[in-house]
């Protein structure tokens, strides 16, 4: 049997090894504690140490844009159409910002906006939200952010457009950030833009905003500027001039392009209804686009010039040829069955080939297409750029639409001769008469004259654009003889209304029906008129289209013809002293040592003056109009350089009553028809003219009130007859000049 201390030992050692075995267990857990532990250290501290920091960071740091400066853009005589100025902004961060209530306050009562404006962009979440945008330095003074943890002020540049609405399509505008939407400022964003640099901003302990110095501060680079081939002076005379015509002769709306034909480079690009960039937000998308790019028509007998260069340059005719004009109806058929009927304006018989283009006829035309057949029309249409975009630097530019041969009708090739069954841009147009009057050669269109790398002003390089030549499209001994057949168009045709004394001017008018829809509309014309001067040695080009002229009459030669003669001569009477020069050269004339006063009257205050002092003259104001109603000296006044030319000015539609909202009509008698038809232009009135020389009558009489858009009629005598007569208000008679 067991002894009874063996059991007794058995009975102490069994709690002993139990402790010792809890004890063993506690050790392990610890163990396997404090083991995870390190290991999780490790990890955090060394592992994943940058991603910690970076989390950390977030806590009080955040990253703010600093925007670089757009460049500016230029005309091609250095004068500022687009600069930058300094606005201030305001931004924050929410996880920043201790008392959201208090802040969203503090900017409603100073920028008088709602409260809960503020207050949702301070609870949206997110690392920076922006409170105001490009508000008036003075307006920002009065926010103390040095006051309000979380919120800072930037100075950020905002655009803006010296001259408002002039040149406002082809300049174009930009969004808030500064990013180019439209114009200039869209094809160019990569050059204008620059780079933005930034900063990081850190929270100290007592909750202030202030600039890291763990992070260098990276500095924007400025956008480089932009110098056009734009003239500003023709820029605004073109637009003042197409606004008149438009509202002269009530057409829907309308474009005036100008160019050098030498280099392609466009002088003016204007374009009625205008936009102002300052504005942009005010006007329909459809008014910000560039028509002269994007906009196609029918181009009607301004395509005559393809028809004429083919049968030329492949000697098929003659300028002395002669065809029958079928006394003004040609019946067209084919394999004995009737197509259409060809009609002309006038009752031709047997004309020449250059009085079938003086007189634009139709007719002729088809019967030259026969000649000529498809294969080389189409060529000599593809030759001149036509179905294809000229690859100008302008955005949303279109290619036109020219059919090939295996597409045509049994119609196309004698519709086509004149002008129908292809559609085609302003701009396409205007270069291939840049063709004609440079002697053949074809050039890609441009805008931009000069790029300036705005580094280091010791180091500041320039890019200059190139003239792009694209191809000959005839001899200079064929665009010789199609200069003389323009040339008789203004001498002689359609054009007659174009003529200005001692200035050899060829030109071509043009009138198509308007296409929409599948059919053409009754009664809706696009008239037009392209001319370019010296004739013999060109220096201008201009190309005037009217949108459906309704008031005098819709030819080309009686419409867009006349714009087409104001524009020309102010701009003769106004422009570079190159213009001015060749064309005394072409008329024998010697130039003058003394400087010629520029006709600056109805420009707009800024750039009359921006004209003058280009000009060397200093410039006195009087008066705190917008638009320039006279100077002194008077235009075309010879007088020293540097002289003083006082500009008298006034507010667009001085005479009317904003209590009523009606015009006093002005007393016109006694003036010229242009200032008569300016005055009325600018009073927002209708002037309705008959006669020529000086206004001896007029209906409504001086004083009337009447309201906007009313028409005057005016009855005019030469000045030598000239004899204010108040029974010659009551009634006008126009007249009708020679048409397309």
């Amino acid at each position: 049997m067991p002894h009874p201390q063996s059991d007794n030992a058995s009975e102490h050692l069994n709690p002993l090894r139990s402790f010792n075995l809890r004890v063993g267990l506690l050790k392990i857990f610890f163990a396997a504690f404090f083991a995870l532990l390190a290991s999780r250290l490790v990890q955090v501290q060394i592992v994943d140490a940058e991603k910690y920091e970076r989390l950390a960071r977030r806590q009080y740091e955040s990253r703010v844009t600093l925007p670089a400066a757009r460049g500016k853009i230029y005309d091609r005589h250095g004068n500022v159409l687009v600069s930058n100025a300094s606005f201030v902004s305001f931004g924050a961060d929410p996880e920043m910002v201790r008392k959201a209530s208090a802040v969203a306050e503090e900017f409603a009562r100073v920028f008088h906006r709602p409260k809960s404006q503020y207050l949702e962009k301070l609870l949206s979440g997110g690392r920076f939200v922006w409170l105001e945008r490009r508000v008036s330095p003075s307006a920002g003074t009065t926010v103390r952010t040095d006051k309000i943890p979380g919120v800072i002020r930037l100075e950020e540049p905002k655009r803006l457009y010296h001259y408002g609405d002039v040149g406002g399509p082809l300049i174009g505008f930009t969004d808030i950030d500064n990013r180019g939407l439209s114009g200039i400022e869209l094809e160019y964003e990569r050059v204008l833009r620059g780079s933005d640099g930034y900063a990081i901003m850190q929270r100290d302990g007592l909750g202030r905003t202030l600039p890291s110095m763990d992070y260098p501060r990276v500095e924007p680079v400025d956008g480089h500027d932009v110098l056009l081939t734009v003239d500003l002076a023709y820029q605004s005379i073109a637009e003042e001039e197409l606004r008149k015509g438009i509202a002269y002769h009530q057409a829907k709306s309308g474009l005036a392009l100008i160019m050098n034909p030498k280099s392609a480079e466009i002088l003016a690009l204007a374009q009625w209804p205008a936009v102002n960039p300052n504005e942009f937000y005010r006007f329909d998308a459809s008014a910000q686009k560039i028509r002269a790019v994007t906009d196609m028509f029918e181009p009607g007998s301004l395509f005559k010039v393809v028809t004429a260069t083919a049968a030329l340059k492949e000697h098929l005719v003659t300028p002395n040829q002669k065809f029958f004009a079928e006394n003004g109806k040609y019946v067209v058929s084919v394999r004995g069955r009737t197509l259409r009927t060809i009609r002309d304006a006038h009752e031709f018989g047997w004309i020449t080939f250059t009085e079938a283009m003086e007189h634009s006829s139709n007719i002729v035309m088809a019967k030259v297409s026969d000649l000529i057949g498809a294969d080389r029309l189409y060529a000599c249409a593809r030759d001149f750029g036509f179905g294809s975009p000229t690859n100008i630097d302008l955005p949303g530019e279109v290619g036109g639409k020219l059919k090939k041969p295996s597409e045509w009708s049994g119609t196309t090739l004698n519709t086509m001769a004149y002008g129908y069954e292809i559609a085609a841009t302003p701009l396409q147009i205007a270069a291939a008469y840049c063709a004609v009057a440079n002697g053949g050669a074809l050039l890609k269109p441009r805008v931009l004259k000069r790029v300036v790398n705005n580094g280091d002003p010791a180091d500041r390089e320039e890019l200059e654009a190139e003239t792009g030549f694209i191809r000959n499209v005839a001899s200079s001994e064929v665009t010789r003889m199609l200069t003389d057949l323009f040339v008789g168009v203004v001498d002689e045709g359609t054009g007659v209304l174009t003529r200005i004394d001692g200035v050899r001017i060829a030109g071509k008018t043009g009138t198509s029906r308007k296409y929409a829809d599948g059919n053409y509309e009754s009664g809706s014309y696009t008239s037009s008129f392209v001319g370019y001067f010296p004739a013999d040695d060109p220096e201008f080009l201009c190309l005037v289209m009217l949108d459906n002229p309704r008031a005098v009459g819709y030819f080309g030669g009686e419409t867009a013809g006349p714009v087409f003669r104001a524009i020309a001569e102010r701009c003769i009477n106004t422009g570079a002293d190159q213009l001015r020069d060749v064309v005394r050269r072409s008329t024998g004339e010697a130039a003058d040592r003394a400087t010629m006063v520029p006709d600056v009257r109805n420009l707009k205050v800024d750039v009359a003056s921006a004209v003058l002092e280009r000009r060397g003259f200093s410039v006195d104001l009087l008066g705190h109009g917008e638009i320039v109603v006279e100077q002194i000296p008077g235009p075309g006044k010879q007088v020293d350089q540097a002289s003083l030319v006082r500009l008298v000015t006034a507010q667009y539609g001085d005479g009317v009553n904003p209590e009523d909202g009606l015009i006093s009509v002005p007393d016109l008698r006694g003036t010229t028809i242009r200032r008569a038809v300016n005055r009325l232009t600018l009073d927002n009135l209708v002037a309705m003219v008959s006669g020529s020389g000086i206004v001896v009558g007029q209906s409504p009489a001086p004083g009337v009130r009447v309201k906007e858009r009313s028409r005057v009629e005016l009855l005019c005598q030469p000045k030598a007859a000239a004899r204010p007569n108040p029974v010659a208000e009551q009634t006008v008679q126009h007249r009708t000049p020679d048409r397309d």
